[in-house]
């Protein structure tokens, strides 16, 4: 989506959504809106949201359904993809430095940045690699009194293999962190700009564990995005109002709302009707019909996805991969992925 006053941050974008499983992504948009979308006056955007989030601690969960509504309106991370690509951009680090032996990343971070300011929370400090500290420990250290208070997973720190290759974490003073790893890892940059890595507060998370409600920390969340979190009506809609304190610029959307319909078809009748501005994933059948509506954007852009079926080689008859199975394979690949994706995937 197009922002006027965009300073390469993804978070900057109304907002930034994260793609699901599917591929392509599609993403339909009132041609309208998009341009309200850069306006300077108050603002509201609805964005029709294809499910309901887990929670709001994106440390604990993997779906892309859950991130958007976490993660990107509400947190940032060390690290940023580029918007629209894979290229990692400076985020609350403004720079990093990586040991010639590819072992040991230090990163100087922002100065300044604000934590949000909500009814449950007022934060009395700046942004520092206490945050970074507190973030990361919580999810390899199984003796952190926050993770033993509120357990958790962590499934995707866990399958990035983070808490076997991490040896340390350490902060040589208020606005450097620094990470020693046991082996290399090509990915781990690029790791620290996926969503589970955002940044959690410290103080906050301080604040609930004396008050015994660590807990909350999924469900009255607290970061340093360009939305502060306003409330929840489960399984109906999400509301946030702008971070005004913003490290990167207040968003120039004043209230974000998310509109939970998870049917397709209620959503694109939602946006015919402007009651949303954006909806995501319309079913392959709706995109020719879309494309005919003059109020509405269509956009698209390749998914980073892949799917695959995979033979279970310790039982008969795939023990004895035969010159018949392996054609018989090849020849059903392309029409499976034909009719599983109605063309949109395609094999390698």
């Amino acid at each position: 989506m197009k922002h006027s006053n965009a300073r390469r941050h993804p978070s900057l974008r109304c907002p930034d959504l994260h793609p699901a499983p599917r591929s392509p992504r599609l993403l339909a948009a009132l041609a309208l809106a998009l341009a309200a979308c850069g306006a300077q006056a108050a603002s509201t955007l609805i964005y029709c949201s294809e499910g309901s989030p887990e929670g709001f601690d994106p440390a604990r969960y993997t779906a892309g359904t859950t991130f958007n509504a976490s993660s990107q309106p509400l947190f940032n991370r060390l690290v940023e993809f580029e918007r629209g690509g894979t290229r990692v951009e400076p985020g609350l680090a403004e720079s990093w430095t990586i040991s010639p032996d590819g072992l040991v990343y230090t990163f100087k971070l922002r100065k300044g940045v604000k934590f949000h300011t909500t009814e449950w929370f007022t934060p009395k400090q700046d942004f520092s690699a206490d945050d970074v500290v507190f973030s990361f420990d919580r999810m390899v250290n199984k003796d952190n009194p926050f993770q033993k208070a509120a357990p958790a997973l962590f499934q995707y720190a866990n399958d990035m293999g983070l808490p076997d290759n991490l040896a340390r974490i350490d902060k040589p003073d208020a606005l450097t962190v620094r990470f020693t790893l046991k082996q290399v890892d090509a990915a781990f940059l690029a790791n620290l700009a996926m969503d589970f890595a955002s940044i959690q507060s410290a103080e906050y998370a301080a604040q609930l564990l004396a008050a015994g409600r660590a807990g909350e920390i999924n469900t009255k969340p607290v970061g340093t995005g360009p939305f502060a979190f306003k409330r929840y009506d489960k399984d109906a809609q999400i509301r946030y109002t702008a971070n005004a304190a913003y490290w990167a610029g207040k968003p120039q959307i004043d209230h974000l709302i998310y509109a939970i319909a998870t049917d397709s078809a209620v959503r694109l009748q939602k946006l015919k009707a402007g009651e949303c501005h954006v909806s995501v994933y319309p079913k392959p059948a709706e995109v020719e019909a879309l494309k005919k509506e003059p109020k509405i954007q269509l956009m698209s852009l390749p998914g980073l996805n892949v799917g695959y079926l995979s033979l279970n080689v310790k039982r008969k008859p795939s023990t004895t991969p035969t010159c018949a199975a392996r054609s018989t394979w090849r020849s059903t690949r392309s029409r499976w992925s034909r009719r599983s994706t109605r063309a949109w995937a395609h094999p390698p």
